[in-house]
């Protein structure tokens, strides 16, 4: 007889993001964690102790993941504004089911203090990964040099979530093409060829 599939903590963790886009939170079970990992629900009680303790293990490495998120943006795209672009943010709504899903999860995450330690923890590092992909812009002269970048982060990381709500409601065409459009309008009065136009109007109408 075969022995039971041995899975690595990654596979694990990454078999509950699988079941926590497929299963609501109300209904998400060991069993359903067990079923996308291969493995058996003793296994996982076995190892974590109980599904919360595993969601907890699973939370404690968001901010990492966060981090090493904005480092495989920053090598994959040369312009800064490019990697910032990227649909990263927005697949996490793509489907009607999916954002449903994400939704249910964040009241638990705002709701439960130890949930939230390590959600604020992630945001924390979203938002700094942001700013520097928008420094990084404006080293490379995509943005104005006199940008905000602090506040600029803020408001980017405001419209993606608000942008994602949005979609929700009116649920036309693909999250990742509706937030894109959101984040344009936001990053447009900084792009350094917009200012330039805006400088060939003045001396045009002078």
């Amino acid at each position: 007889m075969p022995r039971p599939k041995k899975a690595t903590d990654e596979e694990v963790f990454a078999a509950v993001h699988r079941a926590m886009t497929r299963v609501g939170a109300g209904e998400l079970t060991l069993a359903h964690i067990a079923d996308e990992a291969g493995v058996t629900p003793g296994a996982l009680v076995q190892r974590f102790g109980s599904k919360r303790e595993l969601m907890l293990r699973l939370y404690q490495g968001m901010a990492d993941w966060t981090t090493g998120m904005f480092a495989q943006l920053r090598a994959a795209n040369r312009s800064p504004l490019a990697a910032l672009r990227a649909d990263c943010i927005a697949q996490m709504g793509e489907g009607p089911g999916g954002l449903a899903h994400h939704l249910g999860y964040l009241q638990i995450d705002l709701s439960d203090p130890a949930f939230h330690r390590h959600v604020k923890a992630q945001a924390q590092m979203t938002r700094r990964g942001i700013r520097e992909l928008l420094d990084a812009a404006v080293a490379a002269g995509e943005l104005r040099s006199s940008t905000d970048t602090a506040s600029l982060a803020r408001t980017v990381e405001a419209i993606v979530g608000g942008s994602l709500f949005a979609w929700a409601f009116y649920r036309e065409g693909r999250t990742t093409d509706w937030v894109r459009q959101d984040l344009e309008a936001v990053v447009q009065p900084y792009l350094v060829r917009a200012a330039g136009r805006r400088r060939t109007k003045a001396r045009a109408g002078r």
